[in-house]
């Protein structure tokens, strides 16, 4: 094992550091309390396309499976439904079998706040607002003041450049799903939502179906087709209403196809995941067993299900949506680096 680090990290991570005191110091401000949280679980959340660390407790006698948390969203929703608030997490979050890459490590940090009476375009407003005050913090470094719960400075600077080309964040570029894959990958919207007509069609496309989900394709196509064209006309894209299949956890939308999910990007860099917060316990717990049927099908560790989270939701969860926030690939694009191992003081090569 080798340990190595570099000047230019220092003064990245310098950078990074100002991306998350701007953060912090938006979120505190906007009046979200700051929860710190266990990262050691003995139950999840299902989540069919995710594999977990799985460690033991002992003493003497006594063994428990724990496992470490990919996100804190099993904490934080039950503290939500018990009433604790608008509130948000700042710390460790890991996720096992992701590929030692530009974007992906195996430790990471997650933003995940919850704003309480908004749906998910209420959180992509909050968002929007609290990248304009990073963009104002880390690029002009002037002082900011907050005025009920609006934050001006004297030079409004909204734009950050990144691998040579400017970003505004004057307002997000959105664009629905089914647009998205009728305008890059020349899929209709009907076959985009009928898995059999989306396989044919990604067959006559190049790509492979045999042995693979209707999940599985969608995912290639959305990395190859989708993704590189978002976050590339001069402001932060905002993708929204993914087919049900791909939110576990969201509400639907009124058309019982999609869901009330948005990702957004910058410059093809998958930024955050939010969505409107699944309230009902009984279709909650029938997508529990889903997930963790596709879990088990597909080899993944093996967990117990967060049934608490499940006795939350019978207490009642109100109206609220949350999005998750990768920090490292925050901090990232405002260092202006392709890699979030140019952020770290720390590497562990093998």
């Amino acid at each position: 094992m080798k340990i190595k680090t570099s000047y230019n990290n220092i003064i990245n991570y310098k950078k990074y550091l100002k991306v998350t005191e701007a953060v912090t110091n938006y979120l505190n401000q906007s009046g979200y309390l700051r929860i710190e949280l266990p990262v050691l679980s003995p139950s999840l959340i299902p989540e069919s396309y995710l594999e977990v660390f799985k460690t033991e407790f002992k003493y003497l006698d006594k063994k428990e499976n724990l496992y470490l948390t990919p996100s804190p969203e099993l904490f934080l929703k039950r503290l939500l439904a018990y009433g604790v608030g608008d509130c948000y997490y700042l710390g460790k979050s890991f996720r096992n079998s992701d590929p030692l890459a530009t974007l992906h490590s195996y430790e990471f940090t997650m933003l995940e706040f919850y704003k309480l009476g908004v749906d998910y375009m209420g959180i992509a407003d909050e968002v929007l607002k609290m990248l304009q005050y990073v963009s104002n913090q880390v690029e002009s470094q002037k002082s900011l003041t907050a005025q009920a719960g609006k934050f001006k400075s004297e030079s409004q600077n909204l734009k950050i450049t990144y691998q040579d080309k400017t970003i505004s964040f004057e307002k997000w570029e959105k664009i629905t799903v089914a647009e998205a894959f009728k305008k890059y990958a020349d899929i209709s919207e009907k076959e985009l939502f009928d898995q059999q007509m989306f396989l044919t069609k990604a067959q006559k496309k190049g790509y492979r179906i045999d042995g693979f989900s209707y999940g599985d394709v969608w995912s290639q196509i959305y990395t190859i087709e989708i993704e590189p064209h978002l976050g590339n006309k001069g402001y932060a894209t905002l993708i929204y209403d993914y087919p049900k299949e791909f939110a576990a956890l969201a509400k639907l939308n009124k058309d019982g196809k999609t869901a009330q999910r948005f990702e957004f990007y910058i410059r093809g860099v998958e930024l955050g995941d939010c969505y409107t917060e699944l309230t009902d316990w009984k279709e909650q717990e029938k997508r529990f067993k889903e997930e963790d049927r596709l879990r088990n099908k597909s080899r993944k560790t093996a967990h117990p299900i967060d049934n608490e989270y499940i006795e939350a939701l019978k207490y009642g969860l109100g109206h609220c949506s949350g999005i998750a926030i990768g920090m490292e690939r925050l901090g990232m694009i405002f260092a202006d680096v392709v890699s979030i191992d140019r952020l770290k003081l720390i590497n562990i090569i093998n």
